[in-house]
């Protein structure tokens, strides 16, 4: 094994080890989704694959609620592709990393990119190193390997619980993006983009109580156009 590659696998062992807190939160994250999709009709293979190709926490349980309403496939991906609107803002933020790479790299990389990829480049520009392209590699591809396990593992539980919102289980995502939001936090830059998606959720949901997560994807198009309108990278 030559010197380059034994770089690449210790920034890879290096990113999945400083990845191990939050894939631990997601973990939890990931069995609630398993759950709520087994229960509403989703097969394993289903719920499964569904983690493996979106890989978008929030943007499923937003699709999967779109489904369970009756709204239709169309609506439920146009429903998760809004919502994940922000990581067009989260794939910039690593360009350092991307850039002048070959395209099945950039393509990994993109795949990979979640809120917690973020959150784990801050932290370790906050410690003084360099956040490389196989260091978030390795983070994001073991966050993938938690949330595809956990997803496996709350299917599998599903018929041993008959209502996930009795353990509060349904609650999983609040409880994990708040996690996340101390590291995804990078300053003042943040304030406005973060007001105003969070002004538009309350603005909406208050006036349609019944459409709480159509607020949820009206807030991350309006935060991002805010971030990218001021620049905010």
């Amino acid at each position: 094994m030559t010197a380059v590659s034994i770089s690449k696998m210790s920034e890879i062992s290096l990113g999945a080890r400083d990845m191990l807190p939050m894939a631990l939160a997601a973990a939890t994250y990931g069995a609630a989704f398993g759950l709520l999709a087994s229960q509403s009709g989703f097969s394993f293979g289903q719920s499964l694959s569904m983690s493996a190709l979106v890989f978008g926490g929030s943007a499923q349980l937003v699709a999967l609620d779109q489904l369970t309403a009756g709204a239709g496939i169309t609506a439920a991906i146009l429903a998760g592709a809004a919502l994940n609107m922000r990581i067009l803002l989260i794939t910039a933020s690593m360009r350092a990393a991307l850039v002048n790479r070959p395209w099945w790299q950039v393509a990994l990389g993109v795949y990979l990119a979640t809120d917690a990829s973020v959150a784990l480049m801050q932290t370790a520009k906050s410690r003084g190193a360099l956040a490389s392209y196989w260091y978030l590699c390795g983070g994001g591809a073991f966050l993938l390997l938690v949330w595809i396990l956990a997803t496996s593992l709350g299917a599998l539980m599903s018929q041993g619980i008959p209502d996930p919102a009795r353990l509060g289980l349904d609650f999983a995502i609040v409880a994990v993006f708040v996690a996340l939001l101390p590291g995804l936090w990078r300053g003042r830059n943040d304030l406005l983009p973060w007001s105003a998606a969070a002004g538009v959720v309350l603005m909406f949901t208050w006036m349609f109580p019944s459409q709480a997560s159509w607020a949820l994807i009206l807030g991350a198009i309006i935060g991002a156009i805010t971030a990218g309108v001021t620049h905010d990278d």
